[in-house]
């Protein structure tokens, strides 16, 4: 007697679909393109290393960057932002990063090139 099975893979893809998130409570659901900002929201605010629920992969260290010098914020803030953001199959590039100082913030702004279209990005890091 001989068994033989025959297997056929198919490959699948998730649609992005997603819990739409405010402040205080889920609303509903957003897909594609919002379902993306939200996630790149979700990863530029979270701090890294400090909730295990999260891998160390997610997020960012903001902390890194208080009392460094320009340069070196320049520099390892793009780094950390183009790491945490292209894990995300979604993201095809993140680009055209402007740093503005003012006092004890950074203001970042840069591009997310995704499947789904750009999206324009800005954040205030406390430096």
């Amino acid at each position: 007697m001989e068994l033989t099975t025959d297997l056929v893979l198919r490959e699948q893809t998730f649609s992005g679909r997603t819990y739409q998130l405010s402040q205080t409570k889920i609303e509903g659901f957003v897909d594609e393109l919002e379902a993306l900002k939200q996630t790149i929201y979700k990863i530029l605010s979270t701090e890294q290393y400090e909730y295990p629920i999260y891998s160390f992969n997610y997020g960012i260290a903001w902390k890194e960057f208080i009392g460094e010098e320009q340069p070196y914020i320049r520099a390892e803030m793009k780094r950390m932002i183009e790491e945490a953001l292209l894990q995300d199959d979604r993201i095809k590039e993140v680009d055209g990063f402007s740093f503005t100082f003012s006092g004890d913030a950074c203001q970042c702004s840069f591009i997310v090139s995704s499947i789904y279209g750009d999206i324009e990005i800005d954040k205030e890091v406390p430096v």
